[in-house]
């Protein structure tokens, strides 16, 4: 149980950057003193996206097998 409420925080984490970097790439561009151009909030926003996903599969996979046991 503590495992995966562990899992389920980093997950959560991992999400949270994730959505912040999807919804909001000019706060991510300035933390990461990128040039504000189209190409960089492109590129900010698929990889937020797939950070998203990546928490997402993270906490699923993580709860399936906490209720598998």
């Amino acid at each position: 149980m503590t495992r995966t409420l562990l899992l389920d925080g980093v997950a959560l984490g991992v999400g949270a950057a994730g959505l912040t970097l999807l919804v909001r790439p000019a706060a991510a561009r300035g933390l990461l003193r990128i040039a504000d151009s189209e190409p960089a909030t492109y590129g900010l926003r698929i990889g937020g996206a797939m950070i998203l996903a990546a928490g997402l599969f993270l906490a699923s996979f993580t709860t399936a097998w906490s209720l598998a046991q």
